[in-house]
């Protein structure tokens, strides 16, 4: 593919997403050309020693405002690296495009104190690739007195809602968020808890694994019904909506603060993955009633066990991935955050105020133009 600047400057975008699960960053090309169109994508994973660096400024120490600023200039320095990979791969020059949506990495997510913070520098970024970047996406919804997340429910409502059935699409990162998309009226979205933050701690802590390949050793384990209930009664899960969270809240620290090391390291994994399987399907069940269709995407969706224990818990609904409808669930996010700078850049409104509590729909993100 080798496209004119003239016929693809308004329609090519990338999308840059580093979820909670601190794995990489996925870049996709989109043509948002009409219908939202996945051209080429790849995965980068991060550096050993930039990912130790990220997790450590999940909590406060030293020098930590020096350290933030430093990673994310490493930050950009991968993004950009991501991006001309993709470009190469794409046979596509960066004149061809017209923006890249860049989330950043989420470090702190604090929606009660009213900040959040993805860390990247898209001065750096856009200096590096040569192509306007469009960044800090969710701070504008936190002013308007919204939780800044979930963001990409509307995205999730322009490509995959039918006025013939009920869905719900659920993404599996570090966190799980749902969309609620019934045939009519307002779409909702929430974070409903962990997704695969709490299985990648414990496996990489007790066994030195990043994650869970499939969900082998949560399928070897024996979820324990005590653990899980005691999990379940974190005041988060009967929290309404508006609600998000992330790492802040659900990491190693909670997790060991049951006690949990006395226990097998494959029946914690397995209490682990219903925790999430639960989580997620009760919040179906409580918030969509009538759902017909509930459709997974991201890096969750390839953990056979999880999908089938969310499966479990929804008995009478269809489970399957994005890919039945036209969109692999690895690229979801990424493709969302091309979307939303196109959104930007046309002064269109990114958020849902009734997924994120905001006073209204506000433009979002911040443009740094090449």
């Amino acid at each position: 593919m080798s496209p004119s600047k003239s016929s693809t400057r308004s329609r090519l975008y990338i999308g840059l997403m580093s979820g909670t699960s601190l794995d990489g960053v996925d870049a996709a090309l989109v043509d948002l050309r009409g219908r939202p169109r996945l051209l080429d994508a790849i995965y980068l994973p991060y550096p050993e020693a930039l990912r130790s660096s990220l997790l450590a400024l999940h909590v406060s120490s030293r020098d930590e405002m020096h350290r933030a600023s430093l990673v994310g200039i490493q930050l950009a320095r991968l993004y950009a690296t991501a991006v001309g990979r993709l470009l190469h791969k794409s046979r596509v020059t960066p004149r061809d495009v017209h923006a890249i949506g860049c989330h950043g990495q989420t470090v702190r997510h604090q929606p009660a104190a009213r900040y959040t913070v993805q860390l990247v520098n898209p001065s750096w970024l856009a200096e590096l690739v040569g192509i306007s970047v469009v960044a800090d996406f969710r701070s504008r919804d936190m002013a308007a007195g919204g939780q800044g997340a979930p963001l990409v429910p509307a995205f999730h409502a322009a490509v995959f809602r039918d006025p013939s059935v009920h869905r719900v699409i659920v993404n599996l990162g570090g966190i799980a968020n749902l969309t609620d998309l019934p045939r009519r009226g307002p779409v909702r979205g929430f974070d409903t808890g962990p997704g695969n933050v709490l299985l990648d701690a414990w496996i990489a802590a007790k066994l030195g694994r990043t994650y869970d390949r499939a969900g082998a050793l949560a399928s070897r384990g024996r979820a324990l019904d005590a653990l899980l209930k005691t999990l379940l009664g974190d005041a988060y899960f009967r929290r309404s909506p508006p609600k998000s969270t992330g790492r802040d809240h659900f990491n190693l620290d909670w997790l060991r603060s049951f006690g949990v090391s006395r226990y097998k390291t494959e029946d914690v994994q397995a209490t682990l993955a219903e925790l999430s399987a639960r989580s997620i399907g009760t919040s179906v069940s409580k918030a969509c009633p009538g759902a017909a269709e509930v459709y997974l995407c991201g890096g969750g969706a390839r953990n056979r066990d999880l999908v089938r224990r969310i499966a479990q818990a929804l008995p009478g609904v269809a489970v399957a991935t994005t890919a039945r409808l036209g969109i692999h669930p690895d690229w979801v996010e990424a493709m969302a955050f091309a979307w939303l700078a196109r959104q930007r850049l046309e002064g269109a409104t990114g958020s849902l105020s009734s997924v994120t509590g905001a006073r209204g729909p506000r433009v979002l993100g911040a443009i740094y133009a090449a």
